[in-house]
């Protein structure tokens, strides 16, 4: 998710000193404050202090971006399938609060600088506003909804995640100052599970209910990451997935899924406010334990698959037009083999493979225009040159 923020270029070291005489006495230190400085930036970042891209976290959220593709394909097999019903719904417990997790990591710079919020403008306002028009004209040309109203406040699919982030991201220079940011953010997403009046405005409820994993990336360093990529957790991870799958298998004729979607409030759902503040409270925790396992196996080193890192808000972005096309199409519904154990495992592979081919760097230069926009006439020069 993720998109997730782009994932920053790394802080380079300062350049190392040209041959010549030895330095003066008082400046024997100097290389040693350089390095150590070097490595303050890149912890900061949370980049190591070289050049490039960290391998993992593109791999992350390339591993993540499948994960979302093939959870939004299996939907329509749940009803029919348990098995598949298990799968969706262990996914969906982790799968967006990696992705806001991360999203979170990579917002901890963020502050009111003009340059920074040219970027938030031209990297999220922007591909908000192209794509909520994009899908409302897709769903009355294909849905065959003509009357479908076109708002930029009521965000229709997938388009919610941008208009979230863009306001937790004007929210983090608050979250960087309170004493304890992820309990109040907890206690904000817990009041808002049980208010059903919050409204549909901006999609409020998912922004509420899942602000607490952007607010525990913000608090996140680089040593938390180093943690989950031990060997003991990534052994630990294995047995944890394993009943995870099980328990998501006895819950799935007694619990609704639509818990993991964090769009409707406690009551909204049949269930009395305090089930929504406990449900609100325990989601978390799983997701956070799902998320730490999930993080252990994804490799460090650089893979086939880690240039996609950078192109994953293009997959988010553009997988959602096949898969409401599906529906609309009635492809689920007009054929019986893919509920079929075999036709899950196709569709499954298939939502991998589409979402693989539009993070690919072809697609990227092709949309970049809307997804990515320079928009350098749009704004002040002296604006984007200030910090």
């Amino acid at each position: 998710m993720f998109p997730a923020a782009p994932t920053p270029r790394r802080v380079l070291p300062p350049a190392a000193e040209p041959p010549g005489p030895a330095p003066a006495p008082s400046a024997t230190g100097a290389p040693e404050r350089a390095r150590r400085s070097a490595g303050r930036n890149a912890a900061e970042t949370g980049q190591p202090a070289g050049g490039g891209r960290d391998a993992f976290f593109d791999n992350a959220k390339y591993l993540a971006i499948v994960l979302v593709a093939m959870g939004h394909s299996w939907e329509p097999l749940t009803g029919q399938s348990r098995a598949a019903g298990a799968l969706y719904m262990t996914v969906y417990a982790f799968h967006m609060p990696a992705f806001i997790i991360i999203s979170g990591y990579f917002s901890r710079t963020f502050d009111l600088r003009p340059d920074r919020l040219q970027r938030l403008i031209t990297g999220v306002v922007v591909p908000y506003i192209v794509f909520e028009t994009a899908y409302t004209l897709f769903a009355r040309w294909a849905g065959h909804e003509p009357d479908m109203p076109l708002s930029l406040l009521d965000p229709w699919y997938l388009t919610w995640f941008l208009a979230a982030l863009f306001v937790w991201r004007l929210t983090t220079p608050l979250w960087r100052i309170v004493r304890w940011p992820v309990p109040l953010a907890l206690a904000v997403a817990a009041m808002a599970s049980v208010s059903p009046e919050v409204g549909n405005d901006l999609d409020m409820q998912r922004l509420l209910q899942f602000l607490p994993f952007f607010v525990l990336g913000l608090n996140l360093r680089p040593e938390h990451f180093a943690l989950v990529r031990r060997r003991a957790v990534r052994i630990a991870a294995v047995p944890v997935f394993a009943c995870a799958l099980v328990l998501a298998y006895w819950a799935v004729p007694r619990m609704t899924s639509a818990w993991f979607y964090h769009r409707e409030s406690a009551q909204e759902l049949g269930a009395s406010w305090g089930a929504g503040v406990v449900m609100t409270l325990a989601m978390f925790g799983c997701s956070v334990v799902l998320v730490g396992c999930f993080l252990a196996w994804v490799p460090a080193r650089r893979t086939w698959f880690t240039v996609l890192g950078a192109g994953t808000l293009y997959g988010y972005l553009l997988h959602g037009f096949l898969t409401k096309g599906s529906r609309f199409w009635g492809w689920f519904d007009d054929y019986a083999w893919p509920h079929s154990p075999l036709g899950e495992v196709v569709v499954s592979l298939t939502a991998a493979a589409v979402v693989t081919a539009l993070c690919t760097p072809p697609v990227r230069r092709a949309l970049r225009c809307v997804v990515e926009p320079r928009m350098a006439w749009a704004f002040r020069k002296e604006a984007a040159g200030r910090g």
